[in-house]
């Protein structure tokens, strides 16, 4: 079978390990962690070897990916379904078609928590990278509209949150202040794995809050903060009519957060979890419509959310009725080391309060802040308008160095 070739007994393989070859040909060896509904029995006989490997073409890069029979197959915790079986391609796809060179790869941490890391165009060491962070339920297949442009003069690296996508799903501090000192924590730690002296750091949504919450505590290894639609920022309004209407899928999520994570009810559908996601935000297949012809998006979302809810318990714990955080960034942005420069992008027609960028300025009176709103572009604003929004970026990142 072309594709698939065959490995040793766990005695005799050597570690994984990422292995950058020259430019063009780039590839990754990483231990594959993620959960799968268990096959029927005639299936699980069929696969009754130790180990196997499948080997996936991305484009310019080869990812060599070794699976043990145990982290492929999993025993369903909250579904019933032991027929279905999940493919893995969703989690792989949309990085596929990106034309500049890349590496993707688990870091592992000093605590032996992962972390799944994409960077783009890492021959490109002579300016300051961009570190882009992913908010809420996503992943960094989300910035497939971005990462070719934004990568074309200098490295981007993206990475799937502690707790998020294909990163390690760790067990978070129940209060929000721990929760929130863990993400920000692991990101620290995955930039000194990684050897990265200062950044461009953007974040969107819940992304956004972290980035902030990262530069007060280490400025000094931020050159620039983008904020894209940031999450978490003003206090909850007293009187309910300053509060903006919601997309209805921020009703649905609302509706359940009284009696279990947000996104539980993705896990509970089994297989009709992706047809859920289809349901309640059709935006995104239209968003990502030139790049993906089919359900990828979709399917993508999905299995990013249908495991162990590991970082949706601590966002949970870090939010009070969703669009609010219990420990708002506004309180504490003044926080962050005055030279330290901010733009704020938002999209002209979202449900995030975009009066958050004028506050900022009012708190930072001797300090950089812009802050912008893309029309045409609501939460998403990278996916709405992504040409504008990297535009827009770049030139940023060009003001840097």
């Amino acid at each position: 079978m072309s594709g698939l070739c065959w490995g040793r007994a766990p005695h005799e393989r050597q570690q994984p390990m990422a292995q950058t070859r020259p430019l063009g040909h780039v590839s990754s060896y990483f231990p594959y962690e993620l959960p799968y509904l268990a096959p029927t029995a005639p299936a699980m006989a069929a696969l009754s070897l130790p180990f196997f490997f499948f080997k996936i073409e991305l484009g310019a890069c080869q990812v060599a990916q070794q699976l043990s029979l145990h982290t492929l197959l999993w025993q369903p915790r909250v579904c019933c379904f032991r027929s279905w079986v999940q493919t893995y391609t969703p989690l792989v796809k949309p990085c596929c078609g990106l034309q500049n060179n890349f590496l993707a790869r688990y870091v592992s941490l000093p605590n032996q928590n992962k972390i799944w890391t994409v960077t783009v165009s890492p021959e490109l060491r002579d300016r300051t990278p961009l570190v882009m962070v992913h908010g809420f339920g996503g992943g960094v297949g989300l910035w497939i509209l971005n990462m070719d442009s934004l990568s074309a003069r200098r490295t981007l690296h993206t990475f799937d949150l502690l707790g998020f996508g294909r990163s390690s799903r760790p067990a978070f501090p129940r209060d929000p202040e721990g929760a929130e000192d863990e993400f920000v924590t692991s990101i620290e730690t995955w930039r000194e794995t990684m050897g990265i002296p200062s950044m461009i750091l953007l974040g969107h949504s819940l992304g956004g809050f972290l980035a902030t919450s990262y530069s007060i505590k280490y400025p000094e290894r931020v050159k620039h903060l983008i904020l894209v639609d940031p999450w978490g920022f003003p206090l909850r309004p007293t009187d309910p009519s300053e509060i903006r209407a919601p997309p209805t899928w921020v009703k649905a999520v609302a509706s359940v957060l009284g009696r279990s994570n947000p996104l539980a009810v993705l896990r509970v559908a089994g297989p009709w979890g992706p047809g859920l996601v289809q349901r309640f935000r059709p935006d995104f297949k239209r968003k990502f419509a030139d790049f993906f012809e089919d359900d990828t998006i979709s399917e993508y979302i999905y299995h990013c959310n249908a495991q162990n809810p590991s970082g949706e318990t601590a966002f949970k714990s870090m939010m009070e009725s969703f669009g609010w955080a219990r420990r708002p960034m506004l309180e504490r942005i003044h926080l962050i080391r005055k030279d330290v420069p901010i733009t704020m992008i938002y999209g002209a027609n979202t449900w995030i309060d975009t009066s958050t960028g004028k506050k900022v300025k009012l708190q930072r009176p001797d300090s950089y802040v812009r802050d912008m709103e893309i029309e045409g572009a609501s939460h998403h604003v990278y996916a709405d308008q992504p040409h504008i929004f990297n535009a827009v970026v770049e030139e940023i990142c060009d003001s840097v160095d």
